[in-house]
C-alpha cells in the first residue's frame, strides 16, 4: 500500500466527512490554501530581466523646486485674494454707513419742508 502525503490524507479526511459543519468548511479552506501555496511554489520564476534604474538627483531637485515655487505662488495668490476680500468688506461697510447717514439726512430735510 502506498503511503499518502499529508495533503492527500487531509483531503481524503475532509471528503469523507458526513456533515458540512464549520470545522469541515475550515478544513476545506485549509486544504485549498495548501493547494494554492503548493502551486505557487511550483510556478516558474519570471524570465525577463529587470533593469536597475540609476537615481537621478537632478530630476528630483527639479520636481521639488517646482513644487516649492508652485506652493509659494499659490500662497501669494491666496493672500492677495484675502486682502482683496477684506478691502471689499470694508468698502461695503463704509458704503452702507454712508447710505444710512444720507437717508437720515434726507428724511430730516423732508420733515422741515
Amino acid at each position: 500500500m502506498t503511503e499518502l502525503n499529508p495533503l492527500a490524507k487531509a483531503e481524503a479526511a475532509v471528503t469523507e466527512a458526513e456533515t458540512n459543519t464549520v470545522a469541515v468548511q475550515l478544513a476545506l479552506a485549509a486544504v485549498e490554501l495548501a493547494k494554492t501555496a503548493q502551486a505557487q511554489q511550483q510556478a516558474p520564476a519570471c524570465q525577463h530581466h529587470h533593469q536597475a534604474q540609476e537615481f537621478n538627483a537632478k530630476k528630483w531637485w527639479t520636481i521639488g523646486g517646482l513644487a516649492i515655487v508652485g506652493g509659494c505662488v499659490a500662497c501669494a495668490l491666496a493672500m492677495a485674494f484675502a486682502v482683496a476680500m477684506v478691502a471689499i468688506a470694508i468698502g461695503a461697510t463704509c458704503a452702507t454707513g454712508c447710505l444710512l447717514i444720507l437717508r437720515s439726512l434726507w428724511a430730516d430735510i423732508q420733515k422741515r419742508k
